[in-house]
């Protein structure tokens, strides 16, 4: 659990699954103390990533996690906020009011808790990254995603508003809403998935990965409250039915 004294301290949530696990290996790879938090480990972590489990939709487990990462190694960072429900639609006339919290408690609320406990565990530092992992859903959105695209949407304007609350730190806040990210099975796409991107491709892990890295170096003070869609051009076509 040691660190170097200029080693940068990274918490991700939901960082055993899906694009939160290439997050943990890119960040890793990069050089930062990765920190994944996650309900469970879906995915075997290399031995340089600590886990913690954490249900964020739990502020009690939130703040467990963040008390035992401060005794770790004293401060954190960089956040990166991506533990979400994202497989959830439901049409509105089914989907109950329960339902609908369950989907904001984890991808909003937990989110909301996690910077407020950053926010603390990073006070004294001279640098700090939240990043919260938004999709394209917030403004752009199919049938029966009501509650998804909510919390998205909640997500980015929370981006907005931290940003701005947190002048008087040196952190900033962005956003990375992601569009069409294949985590497996890229290879069984077919050419009309590709081709419809104008980039000519569906997104990979990396996509994303490239772009919080990004945003989490240090030298990229000066973007800050920004939403960075990273979607192949996806949202910049004007569709009609033929």
């Amino acid at each position: 659990m040691e660190t170097s004294i200029n080693q940068k301290i990274c918490v991700i949530t939901g960082g055993t699954g899906g694009i939160g696990y290439y997050l943990s290996v890119g960040f890793d790879e990069a050089g930062y103390k990765v920190v994944a938090l996650d309900k469970e480990q879906h995915q075997p972590l290399t031995d340089g990533i600590d886990f913690i489990k954490t249900d964020v939709s739990r502020q009690e487990d939130i703040e467990h996690a963040f008390r035992q990462i401060a005794g770790r190694y004293g401060t954190v960072h960089v956040l990166i906020n991506n533990a979400a429900v994202s497989a959830f639609s439901k049409p509105v006339s089914a989907i109950s009011v329960e339902e609908f919290e369950a989907v904001i408690a984890v991808n909003l609320r937990g989110s909301f808790i996690c910077a407020k406990e950053f926010i603390e565990a990073n006070s004294g530092q001279d640098y700090g990254r939240i990043i919260n992992i938004a999709s394209t859903r917030w403004n752009q959105n199919e049938a029966d995603w009501e509650a998804y695209g909510a919390s998205k949407g909640g997500l980015v304007s929370l981006t907005s508003t931290l940003a701005v609350s947190l002048s008087d730190r040196p952190i900033t806040v962005n956003a990375v809403s992601p569009g069409w990210i294949q985590t497996e099975g890229y290879g069984e796409l077919s050419a009309r998935d590709h081709a419809q991107h104008p980039s000519g491709r569906v997104g990979r892990p990396r996509d994303i990965v490239n772009a919080c890295l990004f945003l989490a170096d240090e030298q990229n003070d000066f973007i800050n409250g920004h939403n960075l869609v990273v979607d192949g051009g996806m949202t910049k076509k004007m569709i009609y039915e033929e």
